[in-house]
């Protein structure tokens, strides 16, 4: 359980997420310093579980790898599951199992960050582990924040988790492969993320099929 949740007086809770998230803040702007430094280009995926995040990062570092170095923190609560998917690709990976913890932080990327040392000039994903609340309210250092969400999760997902999209640069849908066969308003979704944070992106995508992916990897490619 992470310092931003749990029980107690209200006055003491947030004292006390006032001074982990100080602090986390603080490591990630050293981080964003060692990266910017580099030239490395740091992008935070967030979403909740089951989203095709993992399916996405893979066709992703495998489209990526051909044109510039890439390199993935990932992050789970436990195993090593989708790190040996991106492994697979060919692509440096670094775990980091956080047990209890519902989010990855500042000091954790730090750490990764030194085990992997990416050269100058790497593209940097990192998969946060799957959570719509937590992954918001911490800074890792990168340079956008993405939050990936899919048709099969229903169009309000804006609405019940507005911290998650008022924080985002850009919103992935995706699996609107099947969006077919099921109840889902892509224009109502995307109104309501834009209602919490109107100068959102947005892009419709399908990690399986590759459909939308051309614009993704083109929006990857303004943040150099």
């Amino acid at each position: 359980m992470c310092a931003t949740c749990g029980c107690g007086h209200p006055h003491e809770l947030l004292v006390l997420e006032e001074k982990v998230l100080a602090k986390n803040d603080d490591l990630a702007a050293h981080n964003r310093a060692w990266l910017t430094e580099r030239n490395i280009v740091a992008l935070n995926l967030m979403s909740s579980p089951g989203s095709g995040k993992t399916t996405l990062l893979e066709r992703t570092v495998t489209h990526m790898g051909d044109a510039r170095k890439v390199a993935v923190i990932e992050g789970d609560q436990e195993t090593s599951v989708d790190a040996d998917r991106i492994r697979r690709t060919g692509c440096a990976v670094v775990q980091i199992n956080t047990g209890a913890g519902c989010h990855l932080d500042a000091s954790m990327v730090h750490g990764a960050l030194h085990e992997l040392d990416p050269g100058p000039g790497t593209l940097l994903f990192v998969e946060n582990v799957g959570n719509l609340v937590c992954p918001a309210l911490f800074d890792l250092g990168e340079a956008a924040k993405v939050v990936v969400i899919s048709v099969t999760e229903g169009t309000d997902k804006p609405l019940k988790y507005p911290h998650m999209f008022a924080v985002a640069d850009l919103i992935l849908v995706n699996k609107i492969d099947l969006s077919p066969y099921v109840d889902f308003d892509l224009d109502r979704c995307v109104a309501y993320a834009r209602s919490v944070n109107p100068n959102v992106s947005a892009l419709a995508v399908s990690a399986t099929t590759g459909a939308g992916l051309d614009a993704w990897y083109e929006w990857i490619g303004e943040r150099r």
